[in-house]
């Protein structure tokens, strides 16, 4: 019987093509978009993930608080006091489960090679800077502690000063870069990290701290952020509460009295910025949800009509003894199959500007099974719901009625 019911159901959709494709347009249309929706949201929430995950492995940033003590204007008023080496010293050696710790000061400034010039961000830091932000080299090499510590005038530079600087093809280890009005050595090029939530991971020179204090800070610039890398991602809480309780300490801060200071967790941030991609996906994904119920109501209209121009035929089938679930079935089998392959083309649809839409916008593409089979049963179900009272009214006809319709 359900066979049966199926190659009826298969051949009404056939001698109507145009017709039916209209019908389950709105389905089409539906499908699709959720999919799609969904889609590039995951793989935006995907690359936000990566994005930050390049920033650095089980990553920690103590930064200084931007508030200022006393009432604004007054005499007292000041910005909380700045991190000092000995603050990187304490840390190191106090602290159980630290990988490595770097101290940055970051100043904005033009670097030259050649007739070409280019406004990046110098910054001055120690060897377990590479470390801590999990960087590679492309080439070259980087510098170790004794250099960071001696003050050498050496450089290290991110693939997109590589770029602009020295074009795509060379790799100028060994060249000299004018660093606003000296020159330091390049030793090193990194690989290439992408864009991050703050910006371009690789529009940057790092060099010693020394160098950078000396020569572009002034020798009294303190130190702006320490990066903090923990060993394992299982450590990270406690570190963070024991680096809270020395940092509360050595800035001799009162138990009333609030942090001057920031631990930024790189997870936080992840969560954070994930969770807003999703909620922007679940509100797109429902938005174009409205469409699957407008394709409900289109395959509705169009099932009631079918009744009506096939009342003869229901008549015939019911005076030679089908049953009334019988004829039910029918028609509610056909209504299920017009939004079923509604939801087949949705979803081929749907793929190719996925993959497509991915391509252009630079986000990581991945087939979800899950989305893909939910909006394929939900357009199934939506046959059943919107095709449900034609079939019953089909189901209900008089006999004799029917036999005498024109």
């Amino acid at each position: 019987m359900l066979w049966s019911s199926l190659l009826l159901a298969v051949r009404e959709v056939r001698r109507n093509i145009l017709r039916s494709f209209l019908t389950v347009l709105g389905i089409v249309i539906g499908v699709s978009a959720v999919i799609t929706m969904v889609t590039l949201g995951n793989g935006a929430t995907e690359s936000v993930r990566q994005q930050v995950e390049n920033l650095g492995s089980n990553l920690l940033m103590l930064r200084q608080a931007r508030f200022r003590r006393g009432p604004p204007g007054s005499a007292g008023a000041s910005g909380p006091p700045p991190f000092k080496l000995s603050d990187v010293d304490a840390i190191r050696e106090r602290i159980p489960g630290i990988a490595a710790v770097a101290p940055e000061i970051e100043v904005n400034s033009t670097v030259v090679a050649y007739a070409k010039n280019w406004s990046t961000e110098v910054v001055g830091t120690t060897a377990d800077y590479f470390l801590a932000g999990s960087w590679e080299l492309a080439a070259g090499r980087f510098f170790n502690e004794q250099e960071a510590n001696s003050g050498a005038t050496l450089c290290v530079i991110g693939e997109t000063i590589r770029k602009e600087l020295y074009g795509t093809t060379a790799m100028p280890v060994g060249e000299s870069l004018r660093v606003k009005n000296f020159s330091c050595e390049i030793i090193g090029v990194l690989k290439s990290k992408g864009q991050a939530p703050m910006g371009d991971q690789d529009d940057k020179v790092v060099m010693p701290l020394g160098a950078v204090q000396r020569r572009l800070a002034g020798s009294r610039r303190s130190i702006s952020d320490i990066m903090i890398s923990v060993a394992s991602a299982e450590q990270i809480d406690t570190v963070k509460l024991q680096l809270t309780a020395l940092m509360r300490e050595r800035r001799r801060l009162a138990a009333n009295e609030d942090d001057d200071f920031n631990v930024l967790d790189t997870r936080q941030i992840a969560d954070t910025l994930s969770g807003t991609t999703q909620v922007l996906t679940g509100l797109l994904g429902a938005v174009a949800s409205v469409s699957l119920l407008v394709g409900g109501i289109g395959i509705m209209n169009i099932m009631l009509v079918s009744v009506t121009e096939r009342t003869r035929e229901i008549g015939i089938r019911l005076a030679i003894g089908a049953l009334e679930r019988e004829v039910l079935l029918q028609f509610l089998i056909e209504a299920v199959v017009l939004a079923a392959l509604g939801g087949l083309l949705g979803i081929l649809i749907a793929t190719i500007a996925s993959v497509t839409l991915a391509a252009l916008m630079g986000l990581p593409y991945h087939f979800d099974v899950g989305i893909n089979l939910i909006s394929f049963l939900f357009s199934a179900g939506i046959g059943v719901l919107f095709g449900y009272m034609p079939a019953r009214r089909a189901a209900q006809l008089d006999p004799i009625d029917a036999l005498r319709h024109e």
